[in-house]
């Protein structure tokens, strides 16, 4: 039985969709030429009833699919309980997410702010650190993202996010990828944190050296500098639930959002319990945060993580992936990195060539910077979907 709604709510078409939105919207997205109306497991389907193979799940959040059965009964029923509730009320829903949260969270962080998006929680994470420490400098990662709110953009590296809101809140440094002595050599009296990305999602797709990770957790913990650890888009994915973990590393405050709750927005910020303590009451706050709906949302996305065995599917998934990827022997392919279903394809071309072709042949594609594909499929692809992908990567490339 399906609780999916299999008619869309408008009957425009994909260029009259388009028109509206181009004429309404601020133009601050490159927009593709389809409009995607309905979606079913791995697969979306735009306004004409053409098919596409989801390889991006809406840049790593629908890790679940589209009308995924168990996730929507989940979401109807709350909606006829309860989908609001400020979190200075107790929340039944809430409760049984702070309970899942902790199945998942490493040891020592206990603690959970919930937003409605990953960088709402990085905005939490900074405020904390600030808090924490009464200090203000961020060390961040050549290549990283972290958002674009003010905060977390004083952290993102590119700038073409920066410069035309520069000077940015928060003084901050960013240092070479993966090199711990500079990390070391940047730390200075006025740092309150270092945040990276374990894997670089926006960046390229790179993964970290765990010996890197490690490293940096000393020199955070010998400094009195806190550990961020950015998870928004590597969390889940990469064969567990955050990455830096599985790498062997557990920093002082961890950031999550996209596939926490399969697409329904949400954000995590995880601390210890001394940072928890060092927060007066009303530091800070959000008004949908934690919501019952969202709550729901994530409680039902994470028991199927586990009870599916999604997190050991994800990493066996990935491993066949680039293994397939790396057999094409493409000579226009000049890398192929990643973990768990977070791939990144590096061309020796733009990439955005490629993706339009994928596109025409049916699957549904992301970049990472200007030459790397980025494949962020939903958790549930099987055999079958890794070879569309692989027909119709082997057919453009050639």
């Amino acid at each position: 039985m399906t609780t999916s709604i299999s008619t869309p709510i408008s009957v425009r078409t994909d260029q009259e969709i388009l028109e509206v939105e181009r004429s309404g919207l601020i133009p601050l997205y490159a927009k593709r030429d389809i409009a995607l109306v309905r979606g079913e497991g791995a697969y979306l389907f735009d306004a004409s009833g053409r098919r596409y193979l989801d390889a991006m799940s809406n840049y790593g959040v629908a890790s679940l699919g589209h009308a995924h059965p168990r996730f929507t009964a989940a979401l109807i029923d709350q909606l006829g309980l309860l989908t609001t509730g400020h979190q200075s009320f107790g929340s039944d829903v809430r409760s049984e997410l702070l309970t899942e949260i902790a199945r998942i969270a490493p040891a020592g962080l206990t603690r959970s702010f919930l937003s409605n998006s990953g960088a709402e929680a990085v905005e939490a994470a900074l405020k904390f650190a600030q808090a924490f420490t009464g200090k203000r400098g961020l060390i961040a990662a050549r290549r990283g993202y972290h958002g674009r709110t003010l905060g977390a953009l004083s952290a993102t590296a590119d700038k073409k996010y920066r410069e035309p809101f520069e000077p940015l809140p928060l003084p901050s440094t960013h240092v070479a990828w993966n090199s711990a002595e500079a990390i070391e050599a940047a730390i200075d009296d006025g740092a309150a944190a270092i945040i990276i990305e374990p894997i670089q999602g926006e960046g390229g797709i790179h993964v970290a050296d765990p010996a890197y990770l490690g490293a940096v957790r000393e020199i955070a913990t010998r400094h009195n500098v806190l550990l961020i650890v950015d998870e928004i888009q590597s969390g889940f994915r990469t064969g567990g639930p955050f990455a830096s973990v599985g790498m062997g590393t557990v920093p002082d405050i961890i950031v999550t959002a996209k596939a926490l709750a399969n697409g329904f927005p949400i954000g995590l910020t995880l601390v210890n319990e001394e940072i928890s303590a060092s927060l007066p009451s009303g530091a800070h706050g959000s008004t949908f945060g934690g919501n019952p709906l969202a709550a729901r949302a994530a409680v039902e996305t994470l028991r199927i993580y586990r009870k599916d065995n999604l997190y050991d599917h994800a990493a066996t998934l990935g491993t066949e992936i680039v293994s397939r990827i790396e057999a094409l022997r493409n000579p226009g392919i000049r890398a192929v990195r990643g973990r768990g279903l977070m791939i990144g394809i590096e061309l020796k071309q733009k990439s955005t060539p490629v993706l339009r072709g994928l596109q025409e042949r049916g699957v549904l594609a992301l970049p990472a910077g200007s030459t790397v594909i980025r494949l962020l499929p939903p958790m549930i692809w099987e055999g079958p979907q890794v070879d569309e992908l692989m027909v119709a990567l082997k057919d453009v490339l050639s």
